[in-house]
């Protein structure tokens, strides 16, 4: 039933769509457009073998405009976009990129530098970020995802690193200390009575999360500057600050308010769902590869527990209603197998197993074609289930859970 279905999302996804002349960008977006849809059939044909038609197809309908390399594009969006997708190119077939790979690398790299600049000037001003500035999809952290699998020993990189080390210092605006990633907008990036002078967000997607997955996930390749275990601390013990306890296990906050912070407690009263990009999933999946960059087995442990236990809560599972990668079932099961390869508790191998069922059921073709939140990501994590391997491409070093 699992193959049959992910023959079905393949097939529906087999042709690109024309570019729309409204939105000439679409096409480069990882999270809706070609590039991410892309990485469906690259992981296909690596992993079966088949033609590399249509996965062709698609990198040539990501790159057939002008692609934008400039200041506001990141990791799902641009040349780092198509960046990252040609990473996950087989070896056989790179030949066929090696020149677009490289110019993408260049302007990539002058764009990491370009970023990196701009958000020092902005920390010695003491100014507010954005989360433009730092997170996975758009900031310094994807762009910095991307260079940790194409030139882990570059200067680039390492600029990213001590950005991100100098992120997770406090800054204090207006004469009270705040952490340094403290945005200067609300949730929804505008502003709102709710969060008057911004908020901290703890999601994998946006908030602090991310940082820590790439501080991590650069350390255990024995990739360090200066200030990185400290950082990595820092954002550990945060964590650890507004992590709430109720008898089905731990869980996060998705933001704190200032008025949370006056009071030392969130205004989540109950977790919402334990998806990838905001929830339980994305911060226990970074907790660990944390403890196992920084060999803090305790560490590890507490959030291996925080992730088996909301996992398995059917109060918290509720609470999911799609089966997209960002917020839905894909990202959760994409996940659980990713932490079970590293695991110190064996619960976690178990979660697999448990979760991959639910994922095949609540499946549908016919929803959105793209990555994130759409098909293709559906499918891609269908693909895992249905091999019970994890990807031979790499493809979802791009939500940094790999």
């Amino acid at each position: 039933m699992t193959a049959a279905s992910l023959e079905q999302y393949t097939a529906r996804l087999a042709h690109p769509a024309p570019p729309s002349p409204d939105e000439p960008w679409a096409a480069q977006s990882l999270a809706d457009g070609a590039a991410g849809i892309s990485l469906l059939h690259i992981e296909t044909a690596a992993r079966h073998g088949g033609s590399w038609h249509t996965a062709h197809r698609w990198i040539t309908a990501a790159a057939a405009g002008h692609v934008s390399a400039a200041d506001t594009t990141g990791l799902f969006l641009g040349a780092p976009a198509l960046g990252f997708v040609l990473t996950t190119v087989p070896p056989a077939f790179q030949h066929l990129y090696d020149p677009a790979r490289q110019t993408l690398h260049q302007h990539i790299t002058a764009l990491a530098h370009r970023r990196v600049d701009a958000a020092l000037t902005r920390i010695r001003k003491g100014d507010l970020p954005t989360f433009a500035e730092y997170d996975l999809l758009h900031g310094l952290t994807g762009i910095g995802a991307y260079l940790l699998r194409t030139d882990p020993e570059g200067l680039a990189l390492a600029r990213v690193l001590k950005y991100l080390v100098a992120l997770a210092r406090p800054l204090v605006p207006d004469g009270r200390a705040l952490p340094g990633w403290w945005v200067r907008h609300d949730p929804a990036r505008g502003t709102s009575p709710h969060f008057p002078g911004g908020h901290a967000n703890f999601g994998a997607a946006h908030g602090i999360t991310g940082p820590l997955l790439l501080l991590a996930q650069a350390l255990r390749r024995d990739i360090t500057v200066s200030g990185h275990r400290e950082a990595m601390w820092t954002i550990c013990e945060h964590l650890d600050t507004w992590c709430q306890l109720r008898p089905s296990g731990p869980w996060w906050p998705e933001h704190l308010s200032r008025r949370d912070l006056d009071a030392g407690r969130p205004h989540h009263e109950a977790p919402a769902r334990p998806s990838w990009c905001y929830g339980t999933a994305g911060i226990a999946r970074a907790g660990p590869l944390a403890g196992l960059a920084l060999h803090a087995p305790d560490l590890q442990a507490f959030h291996e527990n925080a992730l088996y236990r909301a996992l398995t809560d059917p109060e918290q599972l509720a609470h999911v209603t799609d089966s997209g990668l960002c917020h839905g079932w894909a990202g959760i099961y994409q996940t659980s197998v990713r932490a079970a390869a590293d695991t110190l508790d064996p619960r976690l191998r178990t979660l697999p197993e448990l979760l991959g069922p639910t994922l095949a059921e609540r499946t549908r073709t016919g929803g959105p074609p793209g990555l994130i939140t759409g098909d293709a990501g559906t499918a891609l994590a269908l693909s895992t289930h249905t091999s019970q391997q994890a990807p031979v491409t790499g493809w979802d070093a791009c939500l940094l859970i790999n």
